[in-house]
């Protein structure tokens, strides 16, 4: 008779193969071509290219962008996602199902939809100039790029952070309410803190796809905005230098790792706070 052991094992091992093929051998394969020269031997060339100015400046933009962002989209989704969580339960699945429909659709076809609604003879300027208004020029500027993160990243904020809110208990508002406190302070004081795990999840889900994307960078700033994300396509795709694509690639790990670590230790810290 087979034991419980030997199911879980049984089921456990397709995961563990997926991840070791396409999880472990990614990260080793980048891990070594990052650490090492056209003839193999170690360096950390590769990394330290990272220190040049052309490479440092789309570095610091990335980190900019990625954080302006997270910080737009942690303030749009607490009032959506507070709105969502006080709506009847048909009209607020509604409305959720539209917030994240996004996430359903390919997110280069979304992009290339921003890049016809924000080039020069685009439908926006197009409604302008109905309204005898100038010309906005947003496309190929780093505020068409954050545009672009902010619809395609914003419903990985909202699903979580929904998901958080929709776990307090509607009487422990009440309560705060009927013990004097205003609007402002229940929501620091009570849906803040209740809720806060669901705003890490959320900001992790947005930062780090923020700081690595390339493809809308691509279509929204053009040739004119570079983040880091596009310099790594490009070393790979066009340049093929592997090695000093994976050297910037693991640069771009370490603030991941920063981030989760944070993630973390806010997260844990959260966890002693409520016991």
């Amino acid at each position: 008779m087979i034991n419980s052991t030997a199911i879980r094992n049984l089921f456990t091992a397709p995961f563990l193969i997926w991840a070791v093929l396409f999880i472990l051998c990614p990260l080793v394969a980048i891990a070594w071509y990052g650490l090492s020269d056209a003839q193999g031997a170690f360096t950390l060339a590769n990394i330290g290219l990272i220190t040049h100015w052309e490479y440092l400046k789309a570095l610091e933009l990335s980190v900019l962008l990625a954080l302006i962002s997270t910080l737009i989209c942690l303030v749009a989704a607490y009032p959506l996602c507070l709105i969502l969580t006080e709506k009847k339960r048909g009209k607020g699945s509604l409305l959720f199902i539209l917030f994240v429909l996004p996430m359903w659709m390919n997110s280069l076809l979304t992009t290339m939809a921003w890049q016809t609604i924000l080039e020069k003879n685009g439908i926006l300027n197009q409604f302008l100039r109905l309204l005898n208004l100038p010309d906005v020029m947003i496309i190929n500027t780093p505020a068409a790029i954050v545009i672009g993160m902010i619809y395609n990243f914003l419903p990985y904020m909202i699903l979580p952070l929904y998901v958080a809110l929709s776990k307090i208990n509607g009487n422990v508002i009440a309560a705060a309410s009927d013990l004097g406190a205003s609007a402002w302070q229940t929501f620091t004081k009570v849906i803040l803190p209740l809720s806060l795990p669901g705003a890490i999840s959320g900001i992790t889900m947005v930062f780090i796809p923020s700081l690595t994307t390339f493809f809308i960078s691509g279509l929204l700033g053009g040739n004119k905005v570079l983040l880091i994300g596009n310099i790594v396509e490009q070393e790979f795709t066009m340049a093929y230098d592997w090695h000093l694509g994976s050297g910037l690639s693991l640069v771009l790990m370490l603030f991941i790792i920063v981030n989760m670590v944070l993630t973390a230790y806010f997260d844990r810290s959260e966890g002693q706070v409520k016991k």
